[in-house]
């Protein structure tokens, strides 16, 4: 039987907010959630691996976060300094840089060849939306699982897994990607209220440029140090969720919680005129977004991956439920 996320691709209706609905869906894929028994063993969780499950049932259960978000960050890398060696000096001065401002850019990943190649990929898709994208009209899911080109040149490059498992601290494992044919002029959020661990931190995303972002097309936005602020978990804000929903307006307000958190940092919204092959990879309590499309139909052609890392648990806080590789 086909999984229910298959037939959410286009739904938007109320039943994508029931709990009863993902409860089911867990039990269809039964297999791929069973490595959660030993999981939830290890860290003391006890709850059925079909359940719903959220930031809230690890409230009083301490575990560090990933390396690059501790205080003993720098302690950290010295101890892994023949790894961190490995890496070319440029590259090491970006992992630098990811340490205080949450995010790294390689500029020029990938050639003009390669970007065609996998711009060609989204070209040969557009001919039928309907078929390819989501809801949204506007988002392929998982186009590395149906092309072999963005699999091997993107989500699981070598190199970006290399680096990203050292950012990470252990193995990064592709969970997800989308492709885009527009800016996704989504207000600003960070990853972890869609794609959430525990212990907090170990997800990371890697996004590539396929063409160039301008003021015209929607140009990604971030917020340097960002990471460094406190976490806005489902539980922080006032949701909707009860014993049988996850809240029908829950994202609207997730959002509004971290406009108010935003305005009273004294972050600075940056805007990046990203290049065709250009990489940018953040981690996963980095707040962005995608700025406004002020020429309408103009095309911001980009991909991005989702990674989760081995050994943690996985889950959905905005949805409440476990992830499913």
């Amino acid at each position: 039987m086909r999984e229910l996320r298959y037939i959410f691709k286009k739904y938007t209706g109320s039943l994508r907010n029931m709990k009863a609905v993902y409860v089911i869906n867990n039990i269809l894929n039964a297999k791929k959630l069973q490595h959660n028994k030993a999981l939830y063993q290890k860290y003391g969780l006890k709850k059925s691996i079909f359940a719903p499950i959220g930031s809230h049932v690890f409230q009083g259960m301490e575990q560090e976060p990933v390396w690059t978000m501790r205080d003993d960050a720098a302690q950290w890398l010295q101890a892994h300094q023949e790894e961190f060696q490995s890496f070319s000096p440029d590259i090491q001065e970006k992992i630098r840089h990811f340490l205080e401002d949450g995010y790294l850019v390689l500029e020029g990943f990938y050639d003009n060849q390669e970007v065609a190649q996998m711009r060609k990929v989204l070209d040969e898709r557009s001919t039928n939306l309907e078929q390819h994208t989501n809801y949204t009209g506007k988002k392929i899911p998982d186009i590395h699982k149906e092309s072999p080109i963005i699999r091997k040149q993107f989500t699981e490059n070598p190199k970006i897994l290399e680096l990203l498992s050292f950012l990470l601290g252990k193995k990064a494992i592709p969970f997800q990607s989308i492709g885009f044919f527009e800016g996704s002029e989504q207000r600003a959020h960070s990853d972890y209220i869609h794609m959430s661990t525990f212990p907090d931190g170990y997800l990371i995303a890697a996004w590539v440029a396929l063409e160039p972002c301008t003021e015209e097309n929607g140009q990604l936005f971030y917020y340097p140090k960002s990471h460094k602020l406190p976490i806005i978990r489902k539980f922080h804000y006032d949701s909707g969720i009860n014993f049988w929903r996850t809240g029908q307006t829950d994202y609207v307000d997730y959002e509004n919680a971290l406009e108010a958190q935003l305005a009273q940092s004294d972050l600075k919204k940056t805007y990046w005129p990203a290049q065709p092959g250009d990489v940018l990879i953040w981690n996963a309590h980095f707040i962005h977004g995608g700025s406004p499309i002020l020429k309408k139909g103009k095309s911001r052609r980009s991909i991005v991956s989702h990674y989760f890392s081995e050994d943690v648990i996985c889950y959905h806080d905005i949805t409440q439920r476990p992830a499913i590789f």
